[in-house]
């Protein structure tokens, strides 16, 4: 991957990771938790929300290595469950939310390609859309991995007894090394899925 390139994707990856967590904030704040809107964090300026590891170093590090899955996060956007006028639907919109933004861009995006396909449009034109498309597709799957602090792990645990916080909450310990785990031994399954799905959307090859 050349340079110009690499600084493209992950550019993209940061401001769909940042839009990914301000929709968690607005939607805590629907269900009536400003602790975002408080902290200054329902904002896209990407300064306010970037984590060094996982907005910066993972995914140069992915670029580097030419991982065929980029993907990365930014400090959570911070929100308290207590808040929520309905604690079980809140906790489980609030995490959906960063999920549901970014297959909403993807799918935005991969609309545009099919809709343009055909036309005289610049090859940057495509390889710019289907960066977002791929980007924000395989931030939708990554993030549905039930592990913690994944959203994927709260949208599971939302629906299990609240017996099982614990049980949450001693994972959320570990979260670094099991995500370092499943990025090493297992991040290239989820790959066919982020393949066939960009087909889907765009009715481009991978």
């Amino acid at each position: 991957m050349q340079a110009t390139d690499a600084v493209f994707y992950i550019i993209i990856l940061v401001m769909s990771i940042v839009i990914h967590e301000v929709a968690h904030g607005f939607m805590a704040e629907y269900f009536g938790d400003k602790t975002a809107r408080h902290a200054g964090r329902l904002t896209l300026n990407p300064l306010v929300h970037l984590d060094l590891f996982g907005s910066v170093l993972l995914p140069v590090f992915l670029v580097l290595s030419h991982s065929p899955f980029l993907f990365g996060w930014a400090k959570p956007v911070p929100y308290n469950p207590e808040n929520l006028r309905d604690k079980k639907w809140g906790t489980f919109w609030v995490a959906a939310a960063g999920v549901l933004s970014n297959f909403s861009i993807a799918i935005i995006f991969g609309i545009i390609i099919r809709l343009t396909t055909g036309l005289a449009l610049p090859d940057g034109f495509y390889f710019i859309t289907s960066i977002i498309v791929v980007i924000n597709l395989a931030l939708g799957i990554f993030n549905l991995v039930p592990i913690p602090p994944l959203d994927g792990s709260k949208i599971l645990f939302s629906f299990l007894p609240e017996s099982f916080a614990s049980t949450l909450f001693k994972l959320e310990q570990y979260s670094l090394i099991l995500l370092l785990i499943f990025i090493i031994f297992f991040a290239d399954y989820l790959a066919p899925i982020l393949i066939f799905l960009f087909h889907f959307l765009t009715g481009l090859a991978f």
